[in-house]
């Protein structure tokens, strides 16, 4: 017990400088990318500020995974290859987020207007001609471009680990490139979905979670931080029996709070999924489950952004009565044993264990 309190302690303090100088990696890279923009014009300042915004805030999940990786893989404590590499991870978060709000026309994003509506809004302030929301969009689809940008330019900046050829840039070109494929996956889901079998529809929405959040949100983080400090192959599938699983569960929690989260805590209104079309996991159990009335009301009301509270509630009333809701939460419980279970195997001494035991807990129990 005294070894566990004293781990705690260790990762709690590490964990506190590498955030405080991850935070100073970011000022220092947007800074300098700041003067560069101010010799384009000024006017692509408000570009530099939505980005600013977003990197500001968040969890910072992807980024601590890829330090503990490192360290777990015998990197020296607060090196600058997994605070550089935290920063790439930090800009291609927040360059998803941008494009995910455009495609779910979300408008809100942790309690503040999305890119989009900023840029919508600054149009109408600014009394300029022709659309608003028009520009709205195209202005953030440039913003996360820029952002996307300055991910692959922050990872060069790690050195010769992540150069061509190297596991560390594989991971992280396989990441990127994974997430556009599982992110045009979810949208023809969307529209695909009801014209395809209903009985496969778990299967299609477990491919989704994968590779559209699982594997970038924790698994290649992780392997990222590894890979940068020399872990072998041997290390990198290890970390992937923990992470992968623990990826899963974290998006289906995910899913879960985009229907049932509390506004409060989430940032975004009641319901916001089922407005948006989101063929989750939780709605796939539910269509299979469902009976034929039920599922036809399912079906109408996905997708409509006009649905109130009222309405939100009937959905939400029937995707627990087809006993989804309990299935979702099962199969979070059963992939968070599977990632503990593998965490309690990986040999990376008690300060990295309890570093990632901190954050897998954190990822499958949050509010938000």
């Amino acid at each position: 017990m005294n070894e566990q309190r004293a781990a705690a302690a260790g990762v709690e303090e590490e964990q506190a400088r590498y955030r405080e100088a991850l935070e100073a990696e970011l000022r220092s890279f947007l800074d300098r990318q700041r003067s560069v923009m101010a010799e384009v014009s000024a006017d692509v300042a408000a570009l530099m500020d939505a980005i600013s915004g977003l990197v500001s805030g968040g969890k910072r999940l992807r980024a601590l995974l890829g330090y503990w990786g490192w360290r777990g893989a015998g990197g020296a404590e607060l090196a600058a290859e997994p605070i550089r590499a935290g920063a790439a991870l930090e800009l291609f978060q927040a360059a998803a987020l941008i494009h995910d709000d455009i495609i779910d026309r979300s408008a809100t994003r942790r309690g503040a207007p999305s890119v989009h509506e900023r840029f919508t809004a600054l149009h109408a302030r600014s009394g300029w001609a022709l659309d608003a929301a028009r520009f709205g969009h195209a202005a953030a689809i440039l913003t996360g471009d820029l952002c996307l940008s300055f991910s692959e330019e922050a990872f060069t900046g790690v050195g010769p680990a992540a150069g061509i050829g190297t596991p560390g840039r594989r991971i992280f070109n396989t990441m990127r490139a994974e997430v556009m494929a599982g992110q045009y996956l979810d949208i023809l889901e969307e529209v695909a979905g009801p014209t395809r079998p209903r009985t496969e529809a778990v299967a299609r929405a477990g491919t989704v979670i994968r590779y559209k959040s699982a594997k970038y949100s924790t698994e290649h983080p992780l392997g990222i931080g590894g890979a940068l400090a020399g872990a072998d192959e041997a290390l990198l599938a290890a970390y992937s029996a923990f992470s992968l699983p623990l990826g899963e569960a974290f998006q289906l929690r995910d899913d879960v709070l985009g229907v049932f989260g509390d506004p409060a805590a989430t940032g975004k209104p009641a319901g916001d999924d089922l407005r948006e079309g989101k063929r989750t996991m939780l709605v796939a159990l539910a269509l299979d489950t469902a009976d034929g009335a039920a599922a036809a009301e399912l079906e109408r009301g996905l997708g409509r952004g006009d649905l109130d509270l009222e309405e939100v509630g009937r959905l939400r009333d029937i995707i627990s009565s087809t006993g989804a809701l309990g299935a979702t939460e099962r199969l979070i419980d059963r992939l968070a044993d599977e990632a503990f279970s593998a965490l309690a195997r990986l040999d990376v001494g008690p300060v990295v264990s309890a570093a990632l035991e901190a954050l897998g807990k954190a990822a499958v129990r949050r509010a938000s």
